[in-house]
């Protein structure tokens, strides 16, 4: 029984925070349709979840404070941004934004699948990179004409690290100039979509895309459907967790970083208010087991998972759930020793 709450209220947390990532930031529909959205957002093939990541608060706020005092993996990292640019000849300090599109697909029972394609848009000229990357890859890439479009396959030594942080979990990766300074990266199939995506025009993640871009100011915004498969590769043990749950349609958040502090702000749109009010009391509930799941984490996790529930704050607005909370980055830091 005990296994099973902490189960729940694990999965919950992690709902809660974004499956698995992160969030934050509220208007109503009506104002996030008629959004204006960024245009790398739009220029993504038909996704699950997007995401935009300002590369440069990341590589140059983000990250230096949050390794400050991690020397060795800050130069970790420095390190595998390089090993970066080595194997694919782009520069990640020359990009401004980075757009993610990730589709899951379910192989089988209780197993998700992700597959991720990145556009990268910055200062660089996308065709002078795509030529760097030729020469870096000392003639371990193929040409493909698709399109009208050239897309340049490279057969890589290991699985490439995109800013050094994130695995693209390919080795075969393709990279195509989109225009002037935008460059599609992922596997072949998912850049050949992404150029099919802007040969028509159109917006195929328009809702998602408005949701993900609520805060100009964030770190990182997201936004995903969430679908039945979804739900069902979770596995959530809790039958009245999991039946709440099954409400849910879309989950959408940023992540923001002040001078002393990490935000985070995520909601779970329902399908009614009534559903949205029964996840905020069902939360709300879980919340209260929070102590006995910190007490069996580390020192530094749970101070940090202590801070982040002491200061959570659960409310709804219409059909959606919203949480918020801040932690301290004094508090985040001792945990990238490990990341």
């Amino acid at each position: 029984m005990k296994n099973s709450i902490l189960k729940s209220f694990a999965v919950a947390l992690i709902f809660s925070f974004g499956v698995a990532v992160i969030g934050f930031a509220q208007r109503s529909r009506t104002a996030t349709v008629a959004k204006e959205v960024p245009s790398l957002l739009s220029s993504l093939p038909p996704s699950d979840a997007v995401a935009l990541v300002n590369v440069n608060r990341v590589l140059d706020e983000a990250l230096p404070k949050l390794l400050a005092e991690n020397p060795a993996k800050l130069a970790e990292v420095n390190a595998e941004l390089a090993q970066f640019k080595t194997d694919t000849g782009l520069d990640p300090g020359s990009f401004d934004q980075i757009a993610l599109g990730l589709s899951y697909s379910y192989p089988r029972e209780g197993v998700t699948k992700i597959k991720t394609v990145a556009l990268a848009k910055g200062t660089f000229n996308a065709g002078a990179i795509v030529a760097a990357g030729r020469l870096a890859a000392n003639g371990k890439y193929v040409e493909q004409k698709y399109q009208g479009k050239t897309i340049y396959l490279f057969t890589l030594s290991r699985q490439v690290k995109l800013l050094g942080l994130w695995d693209l979990k390919v080795t075969d990766l393709a990279v195509a100039s989109l225009d002037g300074n935008t460059l599609a990266l992922g596997d072949l199939n998912s850049v050949r979509g992404v150029i099919d995506a802007n040969r028509t025009h159109r917006r195929p993640n328009a809702e998602l895309i408005a949701l993900a871009s609520r805060d100009p100011n964030a770190i990182l915004g997201f936004g995903g459907n969430i679908s039945e498969a979804l739900l069902q590769s979770l596995r959530v043990s809790n039958d009245g967790v999991a039946r709440e749950l099954t409400a849910v349609r879309q989950v959408y958040g940023t992540l923001g970083m002040t001078s002393t502090d990490l935000e985070l702000m995520v909601a779970a749109r329902t399908v009614d208010a009534y559903a949205a009010k029964n996840l905020s009391d069902t939360v709300e509930g879980l919340k209260q087991f929070g102590a006995v799941f910190i007490n069996r984490l580390s020192a530094a996790k749970g101070d940090l998972a202590r801070s982040a529930l002491n200061n959570l704050k659960i409310g709804t607005q219409g059909n959606e759930l919203q949480l918020r909370t801040a932690v301290a980055q004094s508090q985040v830091a001792p945990l990238m020793r490990g990341y």
